[in-house]
């Protein structure tokens, strides 16, 4: 029995997750992530792609972000015929996130041909894909639960079990029988936190892996209390409201806006916060909370009591707004504070909060609220970094506005709670944990620590590099 694994993105970079296991000659995809970051790099690799679909077995997907969902309607595109094995809510949350993303792509490209044209200039980018694609893609998903093994192959057989990360994510445990011969390799997806709301902490009774791939973001860093965080996000908002300044809040979507809402909410009803209108400006956030309504199976314990028992919505509360039409979006830039704008897309890249910045990143009574990882070369990484001037829509612009940054609402485990969570699974077995999705200084501080905890067998996984998993 030949087991190889190698990977096609999210190799000592952050984005674009790709990952195949090659068992005897065929091969299984475990996410298909779009990358980000540089533009012109980043739409490159997205359509190199790196394997010929008629190669690939079987798919699968562990959870509804962009940089592990984003290319998957390549698949169809590409011939691809087989199935996408995810959860019932990461199902959802990835149909949506691919149609908003072919249609991003199809505004940008709409957009950037009249700027083209205005200048005289020759246009020839096209999207990376339509909505037929991305609606090919959803035909394609099957839905499993956590911990209910399917085969997926000759002698492959797949269990989901939750990451705490988001809503549906889940580690893929691929367990290979062949020949008498048992090997368990456990992916991680994007490992989570314990204690995060909504959702429940991540899983610990997963079969004893014999290798592990494990995510590797915040290898060299620790996250913030809660309590610190939502003491910082009052204090950002206390002074909003005295200066009568904008919060502009780049959030992702899925997970982070409702999180916000949910701790918006709290403090809210705690009376430490002032009366203060608070708007998410993103039609996919407005999706994606409905997709959080209809998937109580994820919900913790807490949030299951509040929103199940007690019939309280932890997503809705006077204060808040979710604007729909392009024309609520702009008012928006109209109106005076204070006021919070909540808005996708979470690395700056794309969507409704590049007009937001643009129209207050030059006021130095706005304030940019960071709340979660910013990629290399992103336009969020500029403004996380606190440049001078940032490039947004081909033009520069001075950043006048503060920057605030809170880690604590990070759905990532930062080093100390990866390793925490590594000590209360059965590691009797493990052979090796490769490291993946996180940048290179990261992996290195990491792999450190890890030694430390007597985890000494540990590889980063480079680009193309192929690993034999004996």
């Amino acid at each position: 029995m030949a087991i190889t694994l190698y990977s096609l993105g999210a190799a000592e970079e952050v984005t674009g997750s790709k990952h195949v296991l090659e068992v005897d000659g065929r091969s299984y995809l475990i996410d298909c992530g779009a990358f980000q970051g540089k533009r012109a790099e980043a739409d490159r690799k997205n359509r190199e792609f790196g394997i010929d679909t008629d190669r690939i077995e079987s798919v699968v997907l562990t959870h509804g972000h962009f940089d592990h969902c984003g290319l998957l309607p390549l698949l169809p595109k590409r011939e691809y015929k087989g199935t996408i094995y995810t959860t019932p809510a990461t199902r959802d949350i990835a149909s949506l996130v691919m149609m908003d993303s072919a249609r991003i792509q199809a505004r940008d490209a709409e957009y950037l041909g009249k700027q083209a044209a205005k200048k005289g200039e020759k246009f020839t980018w096209e999207p990376l894909y339509t909505e037929q694609d991305a609606i090919a893609a959803t035909g394609q998903m099957v839905s499993v639960s956590y911990e209910r093994p399917l085969w997926i192959g000759d002698g492959i057989q797949l269990s989901f079990y939750d990451a705490g990360h988001i809503l549906g994510s889940a580690m893929a445990v691929i367990n290979i029988k062949k020949n008498g011969t048992e090997r368990v390799i456990a992916y991680t997806g994007d490992l989570g936190r314990k204690g995060k709301p909504i959702i429940r902490d991540p899983a610990t009774n997963l079969p004893a892996p014999d290798y592990l791939v494990l995510e590797s973001t915040y290898g060299d860093r620790r996250h913030d209390s809660t309590d610190d965080a939502m003491k910082r996000l009052a204090e950002v908002v206390r002074r909003a409201v005295k200066t009568k300044g904008r919060i502009i809040i780049p959030s992702f979507a899925i997970e982070r806006t409702q999180e916000l809402v949910y701790y918006f909410h709290m403090l809210s009803d705690r009376g430490e916060i002032p009366e203060i209108p608070i708007y998410v400006d993103s039609p996919m956030a407005t999706n994606a909370t409905t997709i959080f309504q209809v998937h109580p199976e994820c919900y913790d314990e807490e949030t299951h009591e509040a929103f199940i028992k007690h019939h309280k919505n932890p997503f809705g509360f006077n204060a808040l707004h979710f604007t729909t039409s392009v024309d609520e979006s702009k008012a928006l830039n109209d109106m005076d504070g204070p006021l919070v704008i909540i808005s996708a897309d979470g690395m700056c890249e794309a969507g409704r909060i590049q007009h937001h910045l643009i129209h207050s990143i030059e006021d130095p009574n706005t304030t940019i609220l960071i709340v979660g990882y910013m990629a290399e070369h992103t336009l969020g990484r500029r403004i996380r970094d606190k440049e001078n001037e940032v490039k947004i829509h081909g033009m520069w612009f001075k950043r006048k506005a503060q920057v605030e940054a809170i880690d604590a609402f990070s759905a990532h485990a930062d080093y100390q709670e990866s390793i925490d969570w590594l000590k209360t699974i059965d590691t009797s077995r493990l052979k090796k944990i490769f490291l993946v999705h996180g940048e290179k200084d990261a992996q290195k501080v990491f792999a450190r620590h890890l030694a430390d905890n007597g985890f000494t067998n540990v590889e980063v996984v480079r680009y193309g590099a192929t690993y034999d998993l004996e």
